[in-house]
């Protein structure tokens, strides 16, 4: 770590636009943070436990969702985040839930000044739990606070198991790693304990499930995890 701020420190040295670049997303990313700050104030100030769901597109964030609506003992809602379409909150909007859509055009990612859009129309007082759906991506998310308390990040079977060593920013973010599409590893050269042993170096002990999307195994676990969440949420509430 020592050695790489150096070879960084002596690389702007000599390259001052490298710099200038370096201040740039640094006021960037603090602006960000504090706005952050402010949803989750926000949050914490109607008891409400956010969840950020990031992963890359199609590993199954949006049909997992739709499968807590039934089991979640806890009313919630969704904010989303697609380059285009309002397909992922028309899914979660026929199963009743509330969903407000987010279209980041060209960004690869949510940030806080994009969530901060949803937070007026946000039914505050009639959910326990929010989540945002992150735009389908396993790189820019990880570097943007969206004002979240805790991450959720999924990889699926199909994408195979070397995702989490070359994603690392992403996973050393993750409170919880889910490996969906658990039907699919009989197809697929996918091994759960290389995925989780990998999972455990970046984050130590984070839980890993592995989730069938189609049959619900798994499911209970998250929710699970979910309940542990937010009671540690409120706990810190409490203090």
């Amino acid at each position: 770590g020592e050695k790489m701020a150096e070879i960084i420190n002596e690389d702007i040295k000599n390259n001052p636009q490298l710099s200038h670049k370096v201040t740039v997303i640094e006021k960037i990313l603090s602006k960000n943070n504090a706005m952050a700050e402010e949803i989750r104030e926000e949050f914490n100030k109607h008891k409400i436990t956010c969840f950020n769901m990031m992963s890359s597109p199609g590993s199954g964030k949006t049909t997992t969702l739709e499968n807590l609506v039934d089991k979640l003992p806890y009313k919630f809602g969704v904010i989303e985040g697609d380059l285009e379409t309002s397909r992922d909150a028309e899914r979660i909007r026929n199963k009743g839930i509330w969903s407000f859509q987010l279209q980041t055009g060209r960004a690869c990612h949510l940030d806080a000044g994009m969530v901060k859009h949803a937070i007026p129309h946000f039914p505050f007082d009639e959910v326990e739990v929010a989540f945002i759906e992150n735009v389908g991506n396993l790189v820019c998310p990880a570097s943007y606070d969206v004002g979240a308390h805790y991450n959720m990040v999924f990889v699926s079977v199909p994408e195979g198991d070397d995702k989490i060593e070359k994603y690392p920013v992403m996973f050393r973010k993750a409170d919880i790693v889910i490996i969906t599409k658990a039907d699919m590893v009989e197809y697929f050269d996918f091994d759960i304990d290389r995925a989780t042993r990998n999972a455990r170096k970046l984050k130590p002990g984070v839980p890993v499930v592995l989730l069938n999307n189609k049959t619900g195994e798994g499911l209970d676990e998250i929710i699970e995890w979910i309940k542990e969440k937010r009671e540690e949420h409120l706990n810190l509430l409490q203090r």
